[in-house]
């Protein structure tokens, strides 16, 4: 019987002898007993993708062995789905609609949009959601001529309160207020343009706490509700910034092939900034790397970091697109990179210093790098340090409730298991365990 994991095994054990490699310097190399990559390289036990890329980057392969095995997704912890119709099923009734918001016990989020005469059959509103209507015409005239500034200024506070506390709490309150800048752009007379605008920041910002929900397909809808609005006024930054946010979510699902079409396609974009530019850029690099494709991932790497300098010259406002916490985000990405490409120790000793420079009160981005470093130190074989880190990390990652953070903490607890006889393992995979079965995950 022959598989892709009996083509990675033989390619492996040819590679292997070549470069003069014993079985038990490959293991020392990659961190893997070498009991397992015999029976890796006999057939007996498929290869994994994380184990393949670190493999290929011991061997220096140059991707030629993380192209055997397809990356899969990895699984998060489902979530109950409830009765509510799917966000982008909903059809759309621009007159007299009225959006229902529902907050399940589990702090799940779902979202029903009916007409009003459907929600006066329905008796007001539904037991675990609010009623969120346009205002009226002179409400909302009267609303339009007051200045912007307040509205800029909330949302710049609820992006902080998305930095730590869980995206469940701070999406309907972004919905809401969505929803009062949509109902005020048909009132706004020549300031129509600029309410727009805003309103599509708030739709692309509750898709990307859709993504941190584990919600995809929400977050996909709302993107593209949020190019939509933009492109009514002429805007073509949000639509460009939308195919970075759809290779991120191919990213998390370990799609290569996608994730670099989608950035690509973000750079091919005319009329679009530095800033997104870069962001296109950096998400190929990742692209890149999950393929195992090192040279091309230097390549955008170092593209990306050169037009992040060039956005970096404009101080961040409040409605500034991609992350803002990060203070040198091009070099937190390629620590990132490295990892994936199987260079675990180099990935550490850049993520190390970048995490050192991110404020706790950003809990979010501390979370999401904290995570991939303490998985670099772990794949790289420092142990130890992996698990002091992961200990500073649950706390912030329970907080947030991050499911792109869960996902590398589960990562994380199934890198440690190498090592389950260490009684720092033990204990670390413990308040792992706990936290990604936490009532908040």
């Amino acid at each position: 019987m022959t598989g892709p994991g009996t083509s990675f095994g033989v390619e492996l054990r040819r590679r292997r002898g070549a470069a003069g490699v014993s079985l038990a310097q490959l293991a020392v190399r990659v961190h893997y007993s070498k009991g397992y990559l015999s029976r890796i390289e006999s057939g007996v036990k498929p290869p994994t993708a994380e184990v393949a890329r670190y493999c290929d980057a011991a061997l220096e392969a140059d991707g030629a062995l993380a192209a055997l095995v397809p990356a899969t997704r990895p699984r998060s912890a489902d979530r109950p789905t409830g009765d509510a119709v799917p966000v982008d099923a909903v059809p759309m009734d621009e007159e007299g609609q009225v959006w229902d918001m529902q907050l399940a016990d589990d702090g799940t989020f779902r979202l029903t949009v009916l007409s009003r005469r459907q929600a006066l059959a329905a008796g007001g509103a539904s037991l675990l959601g609010a009623m969120v209507a346009t205002p009226g015409p002179r409400a909302a005239a009267a609303a339009a001529r007051q200045p912007l500034d307040s509205y800029v200024s909330a949302f710049g506070h609820l992006r902080r309160m998305g930095q730590t506390t869980s995206p469940a709490v701070v999406l309907p309150m972004v919905v809401a207020q969505f929803c009062v800048l949509r109902g005020l752009a048909t009132a706004a007379g020549g300031r129509r343009d600029r309410i727009l605008l805003l309103a599509a920041r708030h739709a692309e910002f509750v898709g990307w706490l859709a993504q941190e929900c584990d919600d995809a397909r929400a977050a996909l809808w709302w993107t593209d509700r949020a190019v939509e609005m933009a492109e009514a006024t002429g805007d073509r930054e949000m639509a460009a910034n939308a195919l970075v946010r759809r290779a991120v979510i191919a990213s998390y699902r370990d799609d290569a092939p996608q994730t670099i079409a989608l950035a690509r396609r973000a750079q091919d974009c005319g009329m679009v900034s530095p800033r997104i530019r870069a962001l296109a850029a950096l998400q190929e690099a990742q692209g890149h790397a999950l393929a195992g494709d090192r040279a091309s991932c230097e390549r955008s790497l170092d593209q990306g970091t050169e037009l992040m300098r060039a956005a970096d010259a404009e101080a961040p406002g409040e409605l500034t697109l991609g992350p803002t916490h990060t203070p040198d985000f091009a070099e937190a990405i390629r620590g990132w990179c490295y990892h994936d490409l199987g260079r675990s120790s180099a990935a550490a000793e850049i993520l190390d210093p970048q995490l050192a420079r991110i404020p706790r009160s950003s809990g979010r981005t501390f979370a999401r790098f904290g995570a991939r470093l303490a998985l670099s130190q772990a794949a790289a074989g420092d142990v130890e340090s992996a698990c002091r880190l992961a200990s500073d990390v649950v706390d912030a990652a329970v907080a947030v409730d991050s499911a792109t953070v869960r996902t590398d903490l589960g990562r994380l607890v199934r890198t440690l298991a190498r090592w389950s006889n260490k009684p720092a393992v033990c204990e670390v995979r413990v308040q792992l365990a706990e936290a990604l079965t936490s009532p908040a995950y």
